[in-house]
């Protein structure tokens, strides 16, 4: 899945994958990464998530990155907020009030832009992948993020042959391949949410359960 993929989705609007409030399994399990109030935290996929700023209330910085531009002035936008904008790499930084966006490719980050990051918030980054980029994703996230540095990860599990992702349905199995060689991971939650999610049923989904996993390095 190519980057003109997504920046199509954001100005067709077809951003169901969008939130209009902030994520509850953020709410309830964020305690549990034990961060100090002003630690960095990285929310890959950005987007315009309301996230963000929920962990900026929390006194944490946050640095994301996103692909479409229409996404990343949107998320200032709502907050009516105007960041400053400077080129940081190949990335347009966008900046304001502890919250920083690049907006530009996942790929192209390197250990020096993320060299102050202490966790990771993943809702919608790897669930965005198909399978044959999810090797490639997770690797280099492992790659470019500091040591000892913590991962709250969302995903979901459906029967693939009922819909065509994205989001894209990944198992708990393929969670522990993909990152068991640098982390212990533990599943907080498990639970069938298809009840309370009547798009996902229009498409013709018949299960539908999210997980939530607190990835521990070694």
């Amino acid at each position: 899945m190519k980057a003109e993929f997504w920046v199509k989705r954001w100005q067709a609007n077809q951003i169901g994958f969008h939130q209009n409030q902030v994520n509850p399994y953020l709410l309830q399990y964020w305690p549990q990464m034990a961060l100090s109030a002003d630690s960095e935290v990285f929310v890959p996929l950005a987007g315009k998530s309301l996230d963000m700023w929920w962990l900026r209330e929390q006194g944490h910085r946050v640095l994301g990155v996103e692909l479409s531009p229409i996404a990343v002035s949107d998320f200032f936008s709502a907050a009516d907020v105007v960041p400053e904008r400077t080129q940081n790499g190949p990335f347009e930084q966008c900046a304001s009030d502890g919250v920083t966006l690049l907006c530009g490719d996942f790929f192209a980050l390197d250990r020096a832009l993320m060299a102050g990051i202490s966790a990771v918030f993943d809702r919608a980054s790897l669930v965005a992948m198909p399978a044959d980029m999810r090797p490639d994703y997770a690797a280099h996230l492992m790659a470019i993020l500091p040591d000892k540095c913590p991962i709250l990860l969302v995903t979901m599990e459906y029967p693939e042959d009922q819909m065509q992702g994205p989001p894209f349905p990944v198992s708990e199995d393929e969670v522990r391949r993909l990152f068991a060689p640098h982390y212990r991971i533990q599943r907080l939650l498990q639970q069938d949410v298809l009840e309370q999610e009547a798009h996902f049923r229009e498409r013709g989904l018949t299960s539908l359960v999210e997980k939530v996993f607190l990835l521990t390095p070694h």
